[in-house]
């Protein structure tokens, strides 16, 4: 074989490994950027919320008859992880007041009612998702932080939420063990909720945005809905445009009538995660 014959082998077979390596091919990719990150200390309080700053950009979604809509998407900051027991018990039981202040009649109009059971089950509290929390329990948490803090949290839009969940990116419906790395569902969860930050992070460094608790969004027009899926469902049913309204069965076993709106007295899976702006 002459030097030219060679030469054209050696370039061939370069080809064929870089269209038989994905990775090296894609070498040169960067990863995303890490997110900006504070932490919030609550007075009154002893854990800290972790808070990742998402960057101002936009997303596409579908409405429930699949038409399409770009929405923009501002600079804010968005819970590191989902809300958990230790955080939301000062909160319920009024730990930042003083203790001739934390009767059922003190502030009763803002914070939750006293749960029928023990809300959090035999799973935490320390590091576990809050759950059974009525949307309006999940708002009034909001105002309080805000009102402690001096800075405005709320719940994130539809649009925020599952800009965050795909980091920028596509619409996420994983499956197998893609699934599994980054969520709490029916195949791994033994239908119980898991402490959070257990599972691997998404691109930008949110955990458990999939699966684990189905999590408080607000839609357009201000309805409200859960997003991503919970600890006990199907694969199909976890993903980043998983949505779930508010279902009766949810307080069955709530015996006020009109039901009350702090618990939901069967869905130890419904939880949220708190959105806070500059």
């Amino acid at each position: 074989m002459n030097l030219r014959d060679r030469l054209f082998a050696r370039a061939c077979a370069c080809v064929v490994t870089l269209l038989l390596s994905p990775s090296l091919a894609h070498s040169q990719e960067k990863a995303p950027p890490p997110l900006k990150t504070t932490t919030e200390t609550v007075p009154g309080t002893t854990v800290p919320i972790e808070l990742l700053r998402l960057p101002p950009g936009k997303i596409t979604l579908k409405d429930a008859q699949g038409k399409e809509s770009v929405q923009e998407i501002k600079g804010i900051w968005i819970g590191k992880t989902e809300l958990t027991w230790d955080q939301y018990y000062p909160f319920h039981f009024k730990l930042d007041l003083p203790p001739d202040q934390r009767s059922d009649k003190f502030d009763a109009d803002n914070r939750p009612s006293k749960p029928y059971s023990n809300p959090h089950g035999e799973w935490g509290p320390e590091g576990f998702p809050a759950g059974r929390i009525h949307e309006l329990a999940a708002k009034q948490y909001c105002a309080w932080l805000s009102k402690k803090t001096n800075r405005k949290y709320r719940l994130p839009t539809e649009a925020e939420w599952e800009y965050a969940c795909r980091a920028g990116g596509p619409p996420l419906e994983l499956k197998g063990d893609a699934l599994k790395q980054v969520a709490w569902y029916i195949n791994n969860s033994e239908e119980q909720p898991h402490e959070v930050g257990k599972k691997k992070p998404n691109p930008w460094g949110l955990h458990d945005m999939l699966g684990n608790v189905a999590e408080w969004v607000f839609r357009d027009g201000g309805t409200m809905t859960t997003a991503g899926g919970c600890y006990v469902d199907e694969a199909k049913d976890v993903g980043s445009s998983a949505r779930k309204p508010f279902d009766p069965a949810w307080q069955e076993k709530d015996s006020i009538e009109p039901k009350g709106r702090s618990w939901l007295s069967d869905a130890p899976f419904v939880g949220f995660r708190v959105v806070r702006e500059d």
